[in-house]
C-alpha cells in the first residue's frame, strides 16, 4: 500500500512540475516571438520615417519659399509658391504641402484651389510648427487633420533667409494608409493584436478598427487632456476595459499579462510595449496566451510519459531483483537436494532432447512444405502464361495458314504479285507473333518500356487485318467508323492492337450462328479520354459481367479459347493507365466493350 501512495504522490508532483515548466516555456516562446514582431514593426516605421524626413528640409532650400515668406502680399510670388508646392506634393506622393509664416498662418498650399484649402488657416497650435520654430530643426507629428479629419504624419522644417533667420515653416502631410496597410497581424502568431499609442496612451493605429482612438491607460485613468482632444477632434477617446494580471515567471520587464473584456468575453493577452524610433509613439503587441495552454498540456503529457516510463522501469527492476532472489534461493535448495534428484534430472534431460529432435523434424517439414508451395505457385503462373501464349498465337497462325493456301492458288494461276503480297503479310504476321511473344514476357515482368503517344486508329486498322484473315470472319458485317483526324492517346501500338484483336475475335465468335452478324467499332472522347467501343449483335454477356475478366473463365468450348483473352487485355489496359469494361447493350441484343485511354497531344 505504501508503494501505491508514494507512486500517486510522485505522479501528482510530476504533473505539477510539468504544468509549471510548460507555462514557463510557453510564455517565453510567446514573448520571444512577440519581441521579434515588435522589432519588425519598429524597422517598418523607421524605414517610412527615413524616407520622408529629409523631404521638408530639401523643400526649405527652394528660394521661392523664402521669397514668398518675405513678400506675402505679392500675389504673383504667392501663386508661384502654390504651384510649386502642388508640384512638390505630386513628386513626393504626399497628401498636402503648405507654407506657414512665423505666426503659424498658412500663406501658400498645394491645395490652394480646393474648397478646404489651408491658405488663410492658422496652425500655430500644432507641435510640428512650434517645435520647428523653437528648435530650428525638423519636426514630426501625428494627428487628425483639423479640416479633413484624416489621419496623417506631419513633417516640418524651418525656412531661413540668406542670413539664417527663420522666416517660416514648410510642412508636409503624409497619409498613413500606406503605412497602415503594412501593419498586418503577425504571420507567425495566432490570435495576436497590435496598437500604436501616442504619448497620452491613445491608439491611432490598430489591428482592430474598434480599438482606434481608445485610451489604453486603463479604466481608472484620468480623462484625456486638451492636447489629445485637439489632436483627435470629434472622437470619444473611451478607455479600454482591461485588468493587469500577475506577471508569469520567466518574462522580461517589457512583458505583462492583461485580461481584456471584449463584448462580454474575457480574453487574456501577453502585452509587450516597445518605443518606436524618433517618435514618442509606443507599439503594444498583445498575443493571446491560449498557446501557452497547449504547451503546458504537451509538457504534462511528456511528464506522464516520463513518469510511467520510470514506473515501468522500476517495476521491471523490482521484479527482476525478486526473481533473482528466488532463483538464488532455489539454487541453494537444488544444491542441497542434488543427490536425491539426479535421476529426475537425467529423465528431464532425455525429455528435453526428445523435444529438441521433434522441433527440428517439425522445422524440416515446414521448410519442405514451403518449398512445395513456392513450386506450386511457380507452376500455376507458368501454366497461365503458356495458356495465354497459346491463345494469342492461335489467331495469327490461322491468318498465316489462310495466306499460305491463297498463295498456293495464286501460284497455280501465275499471279506472282498476289503471292508476293501474301508473303509480305505472312512476314508481317510472323513479326507480330514474335512481338506478341515478347509482350507476353512483358506481362511476366511488368513491362520493359514506357508507353508513348500513338494513334489509336492504327491499332484498330492492324487488328482488323488479322481478324479479316480468319475463316470465321467471312460474312460478318464489320463497320469501322474511322475518324478522319488522328486519335492520339497514351499507349503502345502492339499492346493496344493485341487488346483490339481479343475484343474483335470475341465479337466474331459471339455473332457466329446468329441471324444478324454485325460488329461496330466507334471512337469518341471527352476532355481527358478517348473511348473505343466494340459492339456485337450476339447473345450478350452473363449476369455478372466482371467475372468474364477472371483468368480461365469462359462460356466457350476449349477449341475457341482458354478464357485468358479478356484477363490479359485488362492487364494491358491497366498498365497503360486506362480501363476496359464490358456490358450488355441497352439498344438491342449483344454486348459492348469499351476501351478507355488517356488523351495526348501530338507534340508530347
Amino acid at each position: 500500500m505504501s508503494y501505491r501512495i508514494g507512486a500517486v504522490l510522485i505522479f501528482c508532483l510530476t504533473l505539477l512540475v510539468s504544468w509549471a515548466v510548460g507555462g514557463w516555456v510557453g510564455y517565453r516562446q510567446v514573448e520571444q516571438e512577440s519581441l521579434e514582431e515588435s522589432f519588425r514593426y519598429r524597422q517598418l516605421v523607421a524605414n517610412e520615417l527615413n524616407r520622408y524626413l529629409p523631404i521638408p528640409e530639401l523643400m526649405a532650400e527652394h528660394p521661392l519659399l523664402a521669397e514668398a515668406l518675405s513678400s506675402p502680399d505679392a500675389a504673383r510670388i504667392i501663386l508661384q509658391a502654390n504651384v510649386e508646392m502642388q508640384r512638390m506634393a505630386t513628386i513626393v506622393g504626399s497628401s498636402d504641402v503648405y507654407l506657414l509664416d512665423t505666426t503659424g498662418l498658412t500663406i501658400a498650399a498645394s491645395n490652394y484651389l480646393q474648397n478646404d484649402s489651408f491658405v488663410g488657416q492658422s496652425y500655430h497650435f500644432r507641435p510640428y510648427f512650434s517645435d520647428a520654430m523653437e528648435t530650428g530643426e525638423s519636426a514630426i507629428y501625428f494627428a487628425l487633420g483639423s479640416m479633413s479629419g484624416v489621419r496623417g504624419l506631419y513633417f516640418s522644417h524651418p525656412v531661413r533667409n540668406e542670413r539664417g533667420n527663420i522666416l517660416g515653416v514648410i510642412a508636409v502631410k503624409v497619409l498613413v494608409q500606406e503605412l497602415e496597410s503594412q501593419w498586418h497581424r503577425p504571420a507567425t502568431l495566432r490570435e495576436a493584436e497590435m496598437v500604436v499609442l501616442d504619448p497620452a496612451g491613445i491608439s491611432f493605429l490598430a489591428s482592430k478598427s474598434k480599438w482606434l482612438y481608445r485610451d489604453f491607460n486603463g479604466p481608472e485613468s484620468a480623462a484625456p487632456g486638451k492636447a489629445s482632444r485637439r489632436r483627435y477632434p470629434d472622437r470619444e477617446l473611451r478607455p479600454i476595459n482591461f485588468e493587469v494580471l500577475e506577471k508569469p515567471p520567466g518574462l522580461s520587464g517589457q512583458s505583462g499579462k492583461i485580461r481584456m473584456m471584449e463584448e462580454g468575453v474575457a480574453r487574456e493577452y501577453l502585452s509587450i510595449r516597445t518605443p518606436l524610433p524618433r517618435l514618442d509613439w509606443t507599439l503594444q503587441v498583445m498575443v493571446s496566451t491560449r498557446p501557452v495552454l497547449w504547451t503546458r498540456l504537451g509538457f504534462v503529457v511528456a511528464g506522464m510519459v516520463v513518469f510511467f516510463g520510470g514506473l515501468l522501469t522500476w517495476l521491471y527492476l523490482r521484479e527482476r531483483y525478486r526473481r533473482e532472489a528466488e532463483l538464488a534461493l532455489r539454487g541453494e535448495q537444488l544444491e542441497r537436494s542434488v543427490a536425491e534428484r539426479t535421476v529426475d534430472l537425467e529423465r528431464s534431460n532425455q525429455q528435453l532432447l526428445e523435444e529438441v529432435r521433434e522441433r527440428e523434424r517439425t522445422q524440416n517439414e515446414l521448410r519442405e512444405t514451403q518449398q512445395e508451395l513456392i513450386q506450386a505457385a511457380k507452376l500455376a503462373v507458368l501454366g497461365q502464361m503458356s495458356a495465354g501464349l497459346n491463345h494469342e498465337m492461335n489467331q495469327p497462325l490461322t491468318a498465316i495458314q489462310t495466306y499460305a493456301r491463297n498463295s498456293r492458288r495464286f501460284l497455280e494461276k501465275g499471279a506472282s504479285e498476289m503471292v508476293e503480297a501474301n508473303l509480305v503479310e505472312i512476314v508481317s504476321l510472323c513479326d507480330k507473333m514474335a512481338e506478341l511473344t515478347r509482350q507476353f514476357k512483358v506481362f511476366a515482368r511488368k513491362s520493359e518500356g514506357p508507353p508513348t503517344v500513338v494513334d489509336l486508329r492504327q491499332s484498330v486498322d492492324a487488328s482488323l487485318k488479322i481478324i479479316a484473315a480468319q475463316d470465321n470472319s467471312s460474312g460478318i458485317d464489320i463497320r469501322w467508323n474511322r475518324p478522319e483526324h488522328p486519335v492520339m492517346c497514351h499507349g503502345d501500338l502492339i499492346r493496344i492492337e493485341q487488346v483490339m484483336v481479343n475484343l474483335l475475335a470475341n465479337a466474331v465468335q459471339a455473332v457466329d450462328g446468329t441471324e444478324q452478324q454485325k460488329i461496330t467499332i466507334d471512337i469518341d472522347g471527352d476532355n481527358e479520354n478517348w473511348r473505343c467501343t466494340v459492339r456485337d449483335s450476339g447473345s450478350g454477356l452473363p449476369g455478372n459481367s466482371e467475372q468474364i475478366f477472371e483468368p480461365f473463365f469462359t462460356t466457350k468450348s476449349v477449341k475457341q479459347g482458354l478464357g485468358l483473352g479478356l484477363s490479359i487485355s485488362r492487364q494491358i489496359v491497366d498498365a497503360l493507365g486506362g480501363s476496359l469494361t464490358g456490358r450488355n447493350r441497352s439498344d438491342g441484343p449483344g454486348a459492348e466493350f469499351v476501351l478507355t485511354l488517356k488523351k495526348r497531344e501530338t507534340t508530347e
